[in-house]
């Protein structure tokens, strides 16, 4: 699923096990839903031999009302049968699509954060919304159609044969014939259907990074080429779909074709046959009554297989995205979901929660979290170069840690890896002395508190965003970190306190204030472990030592990770861990890496002076 690449086309019994997949929940429904598109058919076979009864009688000059009366009455009961088949299948159809896009949703949340940082956001989110609306489509409209039209066809087929199987030998060659056209259509609407839902995943795509970057969009002036870019797509996906629609129509006009062309075959030799009294007119007039009839199921399963076809690419695409590793939350490394290669920790493992720890767990309840990492390698893809080369270091709990060293030393990864967003390639990565891969993941990270490098807030208001982490938190509780992060004063002036809407990623907000909201929200987790990456950057002098005293009370009870780049920050440490491209060179405090570490003593009179400018 890199940019650029194309589904592949699933081979036909892939295609078919996932399309029962989908099907299989609803299958008694559907089959209800069968049964009266069945029974609407039959009433329909029975209209031809009433015509036929009416023809006879007046041809005898007999009463006719009886006759009249069924044959009404089966046109009005096939009506109704049919239309409460239609909607009993319809809103099947609608339960599929649903519950489609819950288990779409729901894995695609629990991705493993390496697949989505390979797969285009975007594109993702058309697989849940344009690409399960074809599945729509095909798990019930195809099945059905091609379930009641194969049955009409077979059963008016039948009846054909038992009036006249001469006609009925010039209706098949002249279907077969024209028939070609639609065998040749099939494939090309399957190609152009797929292409055009690439296309339009590609829209999603191209809009997903342009809004997620409106105002550097704006400041750029690069509308019009963003516009270009966008519409390029969407050309795109019109070019296909105009094909896919051209094949579909031809499919299309050659069912209506074939059976025209039929109607006059039979017309012709039905009336040479009728003059030489082989069979009677009412025989006639009751075969082109079929030969009409036979119009319906040939258009259903003409729409069964262009259905398929259309559908077969949306499912394709939602395998693909089904089939992408995600984790699982309740379960460790061995679980399923797992990455391949890692150690099996399985669900009867001895092991508790950061906090939580199970009988003969190991690490105590309360207090900070301890970390370790022993020779730790790491490398985001087997063919990138390698992030960490034996990485190790000690975190005793509670205290505050703070890493340095220039950009790219992997210091963001340390983070990852203590989060599991990551699997370490080489060593281990311990907390609480057990190998976080032996964590189930949730509750791993049930215990600790995490503010990203670019501190996102999410659209809604500020209430929901400091609960997005703690839903259970208290209104004492929010008070007081509201006081703690300094967001009193700003609740305050806000018009709607903290049910103010804050905008789409925080927009109405400041980046101080959205750093000191992120950093609000991890608080009021209650953490044992809080990973702080460069909490403080977009603040001022006074939220920041206010942030800064925050921080350093909560170093008592808990363990403070932070990545920094600011002097105050650094000499506030217990220990300095200093990191240089994927290695730790020194730990120490700031006075021990001054006096005794090069790169240190570079950074404190160059990079934390300025940062603290």
């Amino acid at each position: 699923m890199d940019k650029g690449a194309a589904t592949p086309r699933l081979p036909a019994r892939e295609t078919w096990r996932a399309l029962y997949r989908h099907f299989r929940p609803h299958r008694a429904v559907v089959a209800l839903g069968t049964l009266l598109a069945l029974v609407g058919t039959v009433a329909g076979l029975a209209q031809p031999l009433a015509a036929k009864a009416l023809v006879e009688r007046l041809g005898r000059d007999e009463s006719i009302a009886g006759v009249l009366l069924a044959l009404t009455a089966l046109v009005v009961a096939g009506t109704a049968v049919q239309a409460v088949g239609s909607y009993v299948l319809e809103r099947t159809a609608e339960s599929v699509v649903l519950a489609a896009r819950r288990s779409l949703v729901g894995r695609l949340l629990r991705l493993r954060l390496a697949e989505v940082e390979r797969t285009q956001p975007g594109d993702l989110m058309s697989r849940i919304t344009s690409d399960t609306t074809l599945l729509r489509a095909v798990t019930t409209q195809s099945v059905v159609s091609a379930v009641t039209g194969g049955v009409g066809f077979v059963a008016t087929l039948v009846m054909m044969l038992l009036m006249d199987a001469v006609l009925l030998g010039v209706t098949l060659g002249v279907i077969v014939l024209v028939g070609g056209a639609f065998a040749l259509a099939m494939p090309r609407i399957a190609e152009a259907t797929r292409r055009s839902q690439e296309a339009v995943g590609e829209i999603s795509s191209r809009l997903e990074r342009v809004f997620g970057a409106f105002r550097t969009v704006k400041a750029s002036g690069a509308e019009e080429r963003e516009t270009a870019a966008v519409e390029a797509a969407a050309q795109e996906a019109w070019r296909h779909g105009v094909k896919a629609a051209k094949w579909q129509a031809l499919a299309g006009s050659s069912v209506g074709l074939a059976i025209q062309v039929s109607f006059l075959a039979v017309l012709g030799i039905g009336g040479a046959r009728v003059a030489s009294g082989a069979i009677t007119v009412a025989e006639l007039i009751a075969f082109l009554l079929y030969l009409f009839y036979l119009m319906e199921p040939v258009s259903q399963l003409v729409e069964a297989a262009t259905q398929y076809q259309k559908g077969s690419a949306a499912i394709a695409r939602v395998e693909e995205a089904e089939r992408l590793a995600v984790e699982d939350p309740a379960g460790a490394a061995g679980g399923p979901g797992a990455a391949a290669g890692s150690p099996a920790g399985g669900a009867g493992s001895a092991v508790g929660a950061v906090g939580s720890p199970s009988v003969g767990a190991g690490p105590a309840v309360g207090g900070g979290a301890s970390v370790v990492f022993e020779d730790v390698a790491f490398r985001y893809r087997d063919d990138l170069p390698y992030v960490h080369h034996g990485v190790s270091f000690e975190v005793p709990g509670p205290g505050m840690t703070a890493f340095v060293g220039p950009s790219g030393a992997g210091k963001t990864t340390v983070f990852g890896l203590i989060e599991r967003f990551y699997e370490a390639t080489g060593g281990q990565v311990l907390v609480d002395g057990r190998d976080v891969r032996d964590w189930p993941v949730a509750e791993l990270r049930a215990s600790i508190g995490y503010v990203e490098q670019d501190a996102p807030v999410l659209a809604g208001t500020l209430r929901d965003n400091l609960l997005f982490a703690a839903p259970d938190a208290t209104e004492e509780d929010i008070r007081g970190v509201l006081v703690r992060a300094r967001l009193d004063a700003l609740v305050e002036r806000l018009p709607e306190g903290l049910d103010t809407l804050v905008g789409h990623r925080g927009s109405k907000l400041s980046g101080g204030e959205r750093q000191r909201v992120a950093v609000a929200r991890a608080l009021l987790r209650k953490p044992r472990l809080l990973l702080l990456d460069e909490a403080t950057s977009q603040l001022d002098a006074v939220n920041e030592m206010a942030l800064r005293d925050v921080v350093a009370e909560a170093a008592r009870d808990v363990t403070v990770l932070v990545v920094a780049h600011r002097l105050s920050t650094v000499t506030l440490a217990d220990r300095i861990v200093v990191m240089d491209a994927g290695r730790v060179r020194a730990v120490g405090t700031h006075e021990e890496l001054v006096a005794g570490d090069p790169l240190y003593g570079e950074l404190a009179a160059t990079q934390f002076l300025a940062a603290r400018a």
